[in-house]
This record gives structure tokens, sequence and C-alpha cells, in this order.
């Protein structure tokens, strides 16, 4: 008791263990997801992080252009001291580029023409924070004339260029990933169809043959060599294991068989007849009826003496074959030990049928035995009947009323029937007298 509640209780907890576990397709695909998405996110920061180096010196170079374009424009101007031709001709250079802040100074430090980006709300923030973070120094150019430094050109860059490339790098970081992660599902979802379709196919036998002992099933073959070899082995397996159940079954029915049935004759022996005996009577109602005979053999100890027992067994096999040429397939002979045959006849519907068998059984016995030497024997049956429910109304009883019945046909008749049904209780064959015939005489 205590061993199935302790299997009980493991197979609950091995249940509970499987809910708990992920499935193959989802420990691969979250596998493969998280790969699609570093591998695009690290090749997308690489890019980008190069991208914004380049666009950093890009930028550096293109303010030193700038620079250098204001001071030649604006050289005339601070060589005059002409401060709204020098502011001018800077605002009209300035708006156009990527400039957050230009200034003109002379030698003398005085600031000849200034120039600011106008504040265009939060973005301009923004822009600014990325400007000091791409170009934190600003662009210094001197203002030469003839050979003299006449001033300073101060240039401080403008970050919106730089703000739209990292927006758009992360946009497009964005949309990659999301495609990856896609295209990983879609791809990782059609290879894991592969895989997890040759293990759910040799799950499913594997289930079939441990639920259903069914060890004919094979699985089919796999696309992947793995699975593929892994499913040849197991049907090596299976194979195998279906080669010993057939053997076992073999051995089994060859068993059960044995212990049912006679060696020598092939007869059902008593058990078995008793089995069917009990079943039948339990089965049959009150208004259906079933006759057992019980037969013996006259003289067989005579014939064992003098011919041997192999004769014997040459008799006892020639009487079995006899008396089941002579039956019907839903019909029973068995053969109780030494020459005691029994015979169950079921369904019967007319009791006269059960007394013309036993008769025909009797005209059989007319016919020679022939031995393996050419001697023959002709032997005979004394046969009792008893008929449920007429005579008994239990397996046991009817058996022992046939039983009687065949003591008193020994006593002079071949036949004899217990009935109350008909006047007379004694019933002859032919052949009334016990005899043995043969070429020898068994003196």
């Amino acid at each position: 008791m205590s061993s199935i509640k302790n299997k009980s209780v493991g197979q609950i907890k091995n249940q509970t263990n499987a809910q708990k576990l992920p499935t193959l397709g989802r420990v691969l695909g979250r596998v493969h997801l998280i790969v699609a998405l570093v591998s695009v996110a690290t090749a997308g920061i690489f890019l980008t992080l190069a991208a914004l180096f380049a666009l950093r010196v890009y930028a550096d170079h293109n303010l030193h252009l700038i620079a250098r374009s204001i001071s030649y424009t604006t050289e005339a101007a601070v060589v005059f001291g002409d401060t709204d031709a020098a502011s001018e001709a800077l605002a009209i250079i300035a708006a156009n580029e990527e400039v957050a802040e230009a200034k003109i100074i002379d030698v003398n430090g005085r600031i000849v023409a200034q120039w600011t980006l106008p504040n265009d709300g939060p973005m301009h923030q923004l822009e600014q924070s990325v400007a000091r973070w791409a170009l934190p120094e600003p662009v210094v150019l001197p203002i030469v004339h003839s050979g003299n430094e006449i001033g300073t050109v101060v240039i401080v860059g403008h970050g919106g260029s730089l703000l739209r490339f990292l927006l758009q790098g992360l946009t497009g970081l964005l949309v990659c990933l999301i495609l990856s992660t896609a295209v990983a599902l879609f791809l990782s979802r059609r290879m894991l169809r592969r895989i997890t379709g040759a293990l759910n196919r040799i799950t499913e036998v594997a289930h079939n043959v441990s639920r259903h002992r069914s060890f004919g099933q094979r699985v089919p073959s796999a696309q992947i060599a793995e699975l593929n070899e892994l499913s040849q082995d197991f049907n090596g397996l299976l194979e195998e294991l279906e080669i010993w159940q057939e053997h076992l079954t073999r051995e089994n029915d060859s068993l059960a068989h044995r212990a049912a049935h006679d060696s020598l004759t092939g007869l059902a022996n008593r058990a078995f007849f008793e089995g069917r005996l009990n079943r039948i009577i339990n089965d049959c109602k009150t208004s259906q009826h079933a006759a057992v005979l019980f037969l013996d053999g006259d003289h067989f100890k005579e014939i064992n003496d003098n011919y041997g027992h192999a004769a014997g067994d040459v008799v006892l096999t020639s009487i079995a074959d006899r008396l089941r040429a002579l039956l019907r397939e839903s019909d029973l002979v068995a053969r109780l030990g030494g020459d005691e045959f029994a015979i169950l006849l079921a369904p019967i519907h007319d009791t006269d049928d059960v007394l013309t068998i036993a008769n025909n059984i009797i005209k059989s016995m007319a016919h020679p035995i022939v031995l393996a030497d050419g001697r023959e024997i002709v032997t005979s049956l004394s046969i009792g009947v008893a008929i449920y429910p007429d005579h008994a109304q239990t397996p046991d009883e009817l058996l022992q009323r046939a039983d009687e019945a065949m003591y008193q046909a020994k006593k002079g008749f071949r036949l004899y029937e217990q009935s109350i049904v008909y006047l007379s209780d004694f019933l002859y064959s032919e052949n009334k007298y016990p005899e043995i015939t043969h070429t020898e005489n068994l003196g």
C-alpha cells in the first residue's frame, strides 16, 4: 500500500515538474531572439558611433571652412572698422551654416561683429547639448591683412545635424531590431518545426508504445542527420522490443495452452473444462439447457498391458480425434485424466439431440484403430449423461451425476442417462456389451 502511495506521489511530482519545465521550442526561440537582438544592437551601436566620429570630423572641418570664409569676407570691414558691414556679412554666412554663435574680434579684443542662432524652443537646448558633446572646443581662425593679424573669427558649432543624424540612427537601429526580431522568430520557428517535429514524432511513438504496447510502430526519417540517427536507433530498439514481445506472447500462449490442455491429445484438461462448465451454468437461463457427457474407455488397462503405453497413447489420441469430429464448434471435449473424457454440450434445444450425439460416439468406436506396426484395435466407451437443470443445479453436481451415470453404464450398458423425463432410465446403444476386438488374442 505504501509503495503504491509513494508511486502516486512520485507521479504527481513528475507531472508538476514537467509543467514547470520550459519547452524546447521556447528555449531555442528565446536563444535565437537574444542572439539576433544582441548582434543587431552591437552592429548598430558600432556603426552609429563610427558614423558620429566621422560626422564630428566632418563638422569640425566644415566649421574651419566657414571660419575661413568669414575671415575672407569680413577682412575689409575689419580693416576699416565698419562694424555694420562686418555684422551683415557675418549674419549672411552664419545663418546658412551649422553655426550656433560667431564672433569677430579685433586685435584689441573688441567685438567687431557677433551673431547668435535664435532660440527656437526645447530642441535648441538639445541641439546645443549635442554640439557641446560632439564639438566641445570652438573654432578660432585669425583674420590676416598684408601679412598682419588684424582680428580673430570665433565660431561655435550647431548640433542640429548631429542630433538629426543621431535620431535617424537610433530610429534605424530600432527598425533593424524589429525586423531582425521578426526574421529571427520566423527562421527559428521554421527550424524548430524541423527539430521539434522529429522529436514530437519520436515522443508520439514512444507514448503509444508505453500506453498501448504497440511495438509495431516506427518513427519516420528526419531531415536532420542527428535526429534521423536517433530515429533509426529508436526504430531498432522498437524492432527488438517487438521481437521480444512476440516471443513473450508465444511463450505465454504456449504456457496458457499447456496449462489448459492435455499434452497428449491436445484436448482441454479438467481445470479448463470445469471453468467452462461454471461459466456456462452461470450464464444459462432457466429456460436453457446444457448437457455433460462423462466418457470412460473400456478395458484400457488391457491395451496398455498387451500393446504397451505407446499403443495406449495412439488409442487415446484416436478417441480424441473422433470426439472432436462429432461435435460442434461451440461444444467442448476434455480429457480429465487416464482414459476419462468429458463433453460439454451447450446450448441444447432437445435432450434427444444429446442422446443422438452419444450414440454416434459409441458407433464411431466401431472403426478399428491402426497402430504404427499395422495392428488394429477396436475399443469402446461407456458414457454417462446428465442434463442441466433437469438432473442438477450446480456445475459440481452436474459433473457428479454424469460420472455416476457412467458407472451405471459400466455395469453392462454403454450409455446411461439419469433422466426424470423419459419413461426408461436405461438407454441402450447398438453395442450393448463391452468388447475389445483385435487381430491378436489378448488372452
